[in-house]
């Protein structure tokens, strides 16, 4: 039976939370500290390109602001335009983690975008990458479009999850792709975590109830005129849709219609 506590694996790894943030866009590092920390998330994105660089030197303050015992990075290839951008990027990412003190950390949200003006993730750069990747020991998060087909190949190369778009990212449009999500939960035997476009609480439930196993939220929460109170909203409306899930909610039933005249009495057949 499902609990608040309900757990979700990813290999060996167990967590409670469904919830997974990203760490871009926010005002100032105290809303997103606030921000994580009402909506609980079991692990937390950080572009691994930003802290490299150095930019907005918020964020290599971010690596020492949170509470890494509580929660685990998710090093993220954001920005990489090529497969081989990535897997330099993925093995920075892997050192991050050991620096923070979570040495059996393998996690790694891999995205490869070379398309700048719609910002759709390249299927075959991703291919190439996770295929190394998968090989050098990390457990490989994949950022796709909602392709089923894409999907299953990603698994039977052995990707940890799978993460399928709702829609454009930092778009907010919702689930966009939902018959194409419903295919891909359905046919695949890892998990499956809704990314990008989720835009409201709503959103991130009805992803929860098709049998998401987690959603990962950055914009919808971080432009938000008050990020820490949608935080905390997404929080719950992920444990709502996740409990309404296992329910196994009854299926809406036609009502058969009725006769308006009595069917006694009339002269002809």
């Amino acid at each position: 039976m499902g609990t608040l506590t309900d757990e979700w694996k990813v290999k060996d790894f167990s967590f409670s939370s469904r919830l997974l943030m990203g760490t871009g866009r926010f005002e100032n590092l105290d809303k997103a500290k606030r921000s994580i920390d009402l909506g609980q998330p079991s692990l937390v994105t950080v572009a691994i390109r930003r802290i490299e660089t150095g930019i907005i030197g918020s964020s290599q303050d971010l690596l020492s602001f949170l509470d890494w015992k509580k929660t685990w990075i998710l090093p993220n290839t954001a920005g990489s335009k090529t497969p081989e951008e990535a897997i330099r990027l993925a093995f920075l990412g892997r050192a991050i983690a050991e620096r923070i003190g979570q040495e059996k950390n393998k996690f790694l949200k891999l995205e490869v975008i070379a398309d700048e003006k719609y910002l759709m993730p390249d299927p075959f750069g991703t291919i190439k990458a996770a295929d190394y990747l998968i090989k050098k020991g990390f457990y490989v998060f994949p950022y796709i479009n909602s392709d089923p087909s894409l999907a299953s190949h990603l698994e039977d190369l052995g990707c940890a999850t799978i993460m399928p778009l709702g829609s454009a990212i930092g778009s907010n449009q919702g689930l966009k792709n939902l018959e194409n999500l419903k295919i891909i939960i359905q046919e695949s035997k890892i998990p499956v975590i809704i990314d990008a476009g989720i835009g409201r609480p709503s959103d991130a439930s009805k992803a929860m109830e098709i049998g998401a196993a987690a959603v990962l939220i950055n914009t919808a929460i971080a432009a938000s005129q008050c990020p820490e109170l949608m935080a905390q909203a997404m929080h719950y409306s992920v444990i709502a849709g996740r409990l309404a899930y296992l329910a196994n909610p009854a299926t809406s039933q036609v009502k058969k219609g009725g006769r308006s005249s009595p069917k006694e009495g009339i002269p002809f057949n």
